[in-house]
């Protein structure tokens, strides 16, 4: 077995990989020795069938099997030799291809964008900043009232009074589209809150004025995305009676109101919105503090990139932008999609920071544990109540969504790392501050 190398330019790496005839009959040879003891055949014992019979039976699959052990040895053994760690998998391509005769070479040519030295980090030299933010006594009364409203009931308004942005009305409806009433368009005893945004656009605003035993037809347009096609983008008239008009009542501070919600009393209540307040602002904090260190780290360190990788990421990131101000589209095609100078400075960004941070991990031997990634399928089970079993199941079986849920959890683990070598200071700063510094993360 021959491996010539045939490309050597920056980081990409090009050979020609050589198994003669004589190593491919050896491993066909090996192969068929192997399997004969299991082998049972009409007119033979178990393990007797000659060598011959084997071959005419077996011979061509036995071939293929052992073409590609070849070349998998030989690349395993290239690696090992070389070092080398390929950034994507390798594109092997057989010469010759289907003109390959049985009692000939097998030539294959190997190439690929290998990953490159990265030096290492010196964490002493990053100055971070946290931001600490306490919960106000103010924000906690404001998620109370939140609560509260949420908590809300509505009791009748006084008889003959107009409907409000924030009431209820209890009414009855009709729809039809070109004077015929369609399925699912019918309803009695509905109770819709005006300013809710929960029916079709335009609806309840020509609700605000009615008053209880009032006849309102409501015109309205289906959106053009609407899930059932075909209403989508209709002209509707819901025929509505008024039955009822009702004004909402905030539930009252007390606890009762914290019981509702699992608390023993309105300051247990209280305590568990301030813990939960923290929790998110030091969430928030994090995210802040993780983008100044992915800043400095994109400038303190500098090393050559996989041509491919980057290509690659840059075709990602303009796929997903553009489903992004094109949700409605699916059909188009993905080749059409060119990206830009911005996708691909954005792409190189991301992969010089990825490389960077796996090396770093895999030099400090930082690991996913198994009970950090259960908690994380849990996590992610979540998203599809009722189906969590299929969703593990489909996990199990799924190696790339395992590393979808893992790459985040190992990334944030490396950023611990770091931080932990890192100057960082504490400043106190209230939400408004933190805010605004979560605000600037999407502008850059």
């Amino acid at each position: 077995m021959q491996v010539t190398e045939t490309l050597n330019e920056g980081l990409k790496r090009g050979y020609t990989i050589t198994v003669t005839a004589t190593e491919l009959e050896a491993k066909v040879q090996e192969k068929l020795v192997e399997a004969q003891p299991e082998i049972e055949m009409k007119g033979f014992r178990k393990g007797k069938v000659p060598m011959a019979i084997l071959r005419k039976q077996f011979g061509q699959r036995l071939i293929g099997d052992a073409m590609q052990d070849a070349i998998d040895t030989a690349m395993k053994d290239h690696f090992d030799k070389t070092g080398d760690r390929p950034a994507l998998q390798p594109d092997v391509k057989m010469v010759g291809g289907d003109t390959w005769a049985e009692g000939q070479d097998v030539v294959v040519e190997m190439t690929y964008d290998k990953l490159p030295p990265i030096p290492d980090l010196d964490a002493s030299k990053i100055t971070l900043e946290r931001l600490i933010v306490k919960a106000e006594d103010s924000a906690v009364d404001e998620a109370l009232a939140n609560l509260a409203a949420t908590a809300q009931s509505f009791d009748d308004r006084k008889k003959g009074s107009k409907a409000k942005d924030g009431d209820q009305v209890v009414i009855d409806f009709k729809g039809s589209v070109d004077g015929d009433y369609f399925e699912g368009g019918t309803a009695e005893d509905y109770p819709l809150v005006l300013g809710s945004n929960s029916f079709i656009p335009g609806f309840e605003a020509q609700l605000v004025g009615a008053k209880a035993g009032d006849e309102v037809k409501v015109d309205v347009s289906f959106p053009e995305n609407y899930g059932a096609a075909h209403l989508a983008g209709k002209a509707a008239v819901f025929e509505c009676t008024i039955k009822a008009v009702k004004e909402p009542k905030p539930a009252e501070l007390n606890d009762e109101l914290a019981k509702k919600y699992g608390a023993e009393d309105l300051a247990a209540l209280k305590a568990q919105i301030a813990e939960r307040l923290e929790a998110e602002y030091k969430g928030a904090s994090r995210a802040v503090l993780k983008r100044s260190l992915l800043d400095q780290l994109d400038g303190l360190v500098k090393f050559d990139l996989p041509v491919a990788l980057v290509e690659a990421e840059a075709a990602q990131i303009a796929h997903q932008l553009w489903h992004e101000e094109h949700p409605e589209d699916h059909g188009h095609n993905h080749d059409t999609i060119e990206p830009t100078d911005e996708h691909k400075s954005l792409a190189e960004r991301r992969v010089r920071l990825g490389l960077l941070l796996a090396e770093i991990g895999r030099k400090a031997e930082v690991t996913v544990t198994d009970a950090e990634m259960t908690q994380a399928v849990l996590n992610a089970a979540r998203q599809y109540p009722g189906q969590e079993r299929q969703f593990f199941e489909f996990v199990q079986k799924n190696q790339q969504m395992q590393q979808q849920l893992r790459a985040p959890l190992f990334e944030d683990k490396v950023v611990d790392h770091i931080v932990a070598q890192a100057t960082v200071s504490d400043k106190s700063v209230d939400k408004d501050e933190l805010q605004k510094a979560i605000d600037a993360l999407d502008e850059i």
